[in-house]
């Protein structure tokens, strides 16, 4: 086998460990190439210069060596061989029935249809279940229609021949496989995707890291590749230009933050160990009842202590903070997408699947339920692509399998630094694009919308949302949003304004959020590859057109794909 890579998001890193540790005892040949994957998705104006004081005001930038991501130009002329590499393997993959799972199977499928075989590891009562599941989640999806279209009558036969489903939890021992299951594809398998991801950013710390402990400890003999989380947010609360480092045994945000009258060591390292017993130690003291409050108060206040805005990025770092006390000399591979967003151009444009990380507001927003929010008006949106990110990871994937080498290498797929997408520009492009194409309400009637209202404080958003409440009310314009309402109304302006002071609650971190994220190693990594890896494999970011992009591509997906055509008018459905 040349190569065992996997993708893991920070809740399963150490199961899809101990799965790779039983390959250290089976009747094989010696593994040269393996890797560690660790990851964590027409006018230019929108790219304007003014967003380049936006960067540089912010002036702490996070900096390192990072010599082993030193990648150049291929010296042959041939590029990285991507398809050459992938061609034959068998790979198995978690979170194959979510929406960047489905982009990286049809895209393997599609470009390298004699790729052995892919496990798909999907969470089932057995393995009839599994086989539903697969079929209705993953081969039925709107995204596979080029392939359909390829492979017509065979089209079934064709996936099934290359897609297994195994019955399996992330969140189990040995990715809850027994152990001859385990054993086969300890044999076979070349290269663990993991793109599994809980993206709920209160959600409880105990379970992903007490898993990570209990597979880690298996893993030590085996090489292994993770793909910790989907997003560059795992720097935390890093400020300025953030580049692309990886995260080492006791490193913390806050740590590396202090001033320089702050002895750094009067401080304690993050270590993952203490904050597993910490979980478990608290979890055996609090009632049954109320034990998944206090764990997600518990977790957002360790996150925060170390610089971390909430418990999904933190526990997504402490998956890196494993991996690199574990790797030894295995080659890691770290891809830190930022926002993962529809596709750009593959295999069609606009393709999504659920609300991604703006698209709650986007939609409150054009149904006319959300007329202003808390950000900075200046601040960055980082957002990428699905296929961008598909692209770059197995072009990282074939890059570094191929060479074998040790040590850290990371991408972080990203735009802020090089194609920012300034907040104020995004909310003009969502008024065009509904004040030209309106959401129609039930009764047939297009919604206008105002101009979306961006505020830097809570107070003022507060006083917005309950004004707008009133008003839309069909009070008068003076009614005072202090005064005393009846018992209906109040309830009605309540219920959305506490609506719309969550998602700002939640988003807030994200709206105000000071980094930038550097993107050198992934830009060399594309200039490794030759015109037709570019062609079929490219993650131009910097390159992407926002104007096109929100209003040709993402906004009419999000209305097709999610919404179901829902709010269109007949002409535009």
């Amino acid at each position: 086998m040349e190569a065992l890579c996997s993708l893991s998001s920070s809740n399963v890193s150490k199961n899809i460990l101990k799965l790779s540790s039983n390959r250290g005892r089976c009747p094989l040949k010696k593994i040269n190439n393996v890797i560690y994957c660790q990851s964590s998705s027409g006018n230019n104006a929108v790219k304007a210069s003014k967003l380049s004081a936006v960067v540089t005001e912010r002036t702490s930038t996070i900096s390192t060596d990072n010599s082993s991501n030193d990648l150049r130009f291929s010296p042959n002329g041939n590029g990285i061989g991507i398809i050459k590499f992938l061609r034959g393997k068998t790979f198995l993959i978690t979170g194959a029935t979510g929406f960047l799972g489905k982009v990286l199977i049809e895209k393997i499928l599609r470009t390298v249809p004699d790729v052995n075989k892919i496990f798909v590891l999907i969470k089932a009562d057995n393995k009839e279940v599994a086989m539903h599941r697969l079929k209705n989640e993953v081969l039925n999806a709107d995204i596979f229609k080029n392939l359909k279209q390829v492979h017509g009558k065979s089209y079934y036969t064709f996936m099934l021949s290359k897609l297994v489903p195994v019955v399996g939890n992330v969140s189990e021992t040995h990715l809850g496989l027994d152990k001859d299951l385990t054993n086969v594809i300890a044999k076979e398998v070349d290269v663990i995707v993991n793109s599994a991801a809980n993206t709920t950013f209160d959600e409880r710390q105990v379970n992903r890291s007490v898993t990570k402990k209990s597979y880690m400890k298996h893993y030590r003999e085996i090489t292994v590749c993770f793909i910790l989380l989907p997003t560059a947010y795992v720097n935390g609360q890093r400020q300025g230009r953030i580049m692309e480092k990886p995260f080492c045994s006791g490193d913390s945000i806050t740590k590396e933050t202090l001033s320089a009258g702050v002895h750094k060591n009067s401080f304690s390292s993050l270590n993952v160990e203490d904050e597993i017993k910490l979980i478990l130690e608290s979890k055996q003291a609090i009632e049954d009842n109320i034990v998944s409050q206090k764990m997600k108060e518990l977790g957002l206040e360790r996150a925060n202590k170390f610089g971390w805005q909430d418990t999904y990025v933190f526990t997504k770092a402490m998956g890196e903070l494993m991996i690199d006390k574990m790797r030894s000399d295995v080659p890691v591979v770290i891809i830190r997408p930022s926002v993962i967003e529809s596709t750009y151009r593959e295999p069609f444009s606009g393709w999504m699947e659920g609300n991604r990380m703006m698209d709650p507001i986007i939609l409150h927003y054009g149904k006319g339920q959300l007329t202003g929010f808390l950000v900075d008006p200046n601040g960055v949106l980082d957002v990428v692509p699905a296929d961008m990110v598909v692209n770059a990871t197995l072009a990282a994937i074939a890059k570094h399998g191929a060479a074998g080498k040790p040590g850290s290498n990371v991408y972080q797929v990203a735009s802020s630094v090089v194609n920012p997408l300034v907040f104020k520009d995004l909310a003009t492009l969502l008024f065009d694009h509904f004040n030209s194409s309106p959401y129609i309400d039930s009764k047939g009637r297009p919604i206008h919308v105002p101009r979306m209202k961006l505020f830097s404080s809570r107070e003022e958003l507060s006083f917005h949302l309950w004004r707008d409440a009133i008003n839309k009310s069909g009070l008068t314009d003076t009614a005072d949003p202090n005064g005393k309402l009846s018992r209906k109304l109040e309830n009605i302006c309540r219920k959305s304004v506490e609506q719309a002071k969550y998602l700002a609650h939640i988003y807030e971190p994200y709206t105000f959020y000071g980094g930038r994220f550097d993107n050198s190693n992934t830009q060399r990594l594309m200039e490794c590859m030759s015109k037709e890896e570019i062609r079929q494999f490219g993650f131009d970011v910097e390159n992407i057109d926002w104007k096109d992009y929100i209003s040709n591509v993402h906004i009419p997906g999000l209305r097709k794909h999610v919404m179901k055509g829902r709010g269109l008018s007949s002409s535009s459905s």
